[in-house]
């Protein structure tokens, strides 16, 4: 398994993300709103999680993998 670091912002803003991917998605199957609202709602969330993750992921996908724990206790 590869290891990266990731900072207290990123990881932030990832849960930010799967909390709006999940409201969005949870609005869409609720019956609490007018079916017209709870679509405009879900949809706007759920698109907003999508396309806030896709650089996300590619920013913390495209960190150079942490050295193996055995490669540094060889090292040092």
């Amino acid at each position: 398994m590869r290891e990266r670091s990731i900072t207290l912002p990123e990881l932030s803003l990832i849960g930010d993300t799967r909390a709006a991917l999940g409201a969005g998605l949870g609005l869409l199957l609720a019956d609490r709103l007018d079916r017209d609202q709870r679509r405009a709602i879900g949809w706007t969330l759920l698109l907003i999680g999508i396309v806030t993750t896709i650089p996300l992921a590619m920013e913390v996908l495209g960190k150079r993998p942490l050295p193996s724990t055995a490669y540094q206790a060889y090292q040092g």
